[in-house]
């Protein structure tokens, strides 16, 4: 098996030619590593800007927690059928139903990093245990009132983090200028 061809800031080229469930992981991978290029290098001012004139509250660091909540979500609770863990479990939701993206702005930048960090590696770690040949394998999701498929979860995380990268794009060019895909 080759290795994937990283390009130049760090990300691993989806395959070109592999089956269904490695094309799958290889672009969410690939979407990871935009978000986590997006983010780099940055102190908490830069991860906490906003859009200027705009009532949205998004922020850098803000995306990063969200996705670790969505990593966490499909991939923990509904792949794994596990509880939610930390930091989600002790969230006050009804309290602050955006907390994830507003408890984002106060916390150090590293520590932002790391809780996403760690829900990746649960996710990768999940579908490891879940099996690559799980792809049409149904899972209880939105507290029993559906189910999807680990496909439907892969494609579905390909496209979260593809629509939050073009939010991220935004954000960092207004940080320092950064451009590219």
């Amino acid at each position: 098996m080759s290795e994937p061809t990283i390009d130049d800031v760090g990300r691993p080229e989806p395959p070109l030619a592999k089956g269904e469930a490695a094309t799958l992981v290889g672009f969410l991978d690939f979407q990871r590593a935009t978000l986590e290029w997006k983010t780099r290098d940055l102190d908490a001012d830069g991860l906490r800007r906003r859009l200027p004139g705009h009532p949205s509250t998004m922020t850098l660091a803000g995306l990063l927690k969200h996705l670790a909540w969505v990593e966490d979500y499909w991939f923990t609770e509904v792949l794994s059928r596990a509880p939610m863990p930390e930091p989600w479990d002790g969230v006050d939701w009804k309290a602050d139903e955006n907390w994830e993206w507003s408890s984002a702005t106060t916390e150090h930048p590293e520590a932002v990093r790391a809780v996403w960090a760690a829900s990746v590696d649960r996710s990768r770690a999940a579908l490891a245990s879940a099996g690559i040949d799980s792809l049409g394998t149904t899972h209880p999701a939105w507290g029993g009132r559906g189910e999807v498929s680990v496909r439907w979860i892969l494609t579905h995380m390909v496209e979260e983090y593809a629509r939050h990268n073009g939010h991220a794009d935004l954000l960092r060019e207004l940080v320092d200028g950064q451009t590219g895909e």
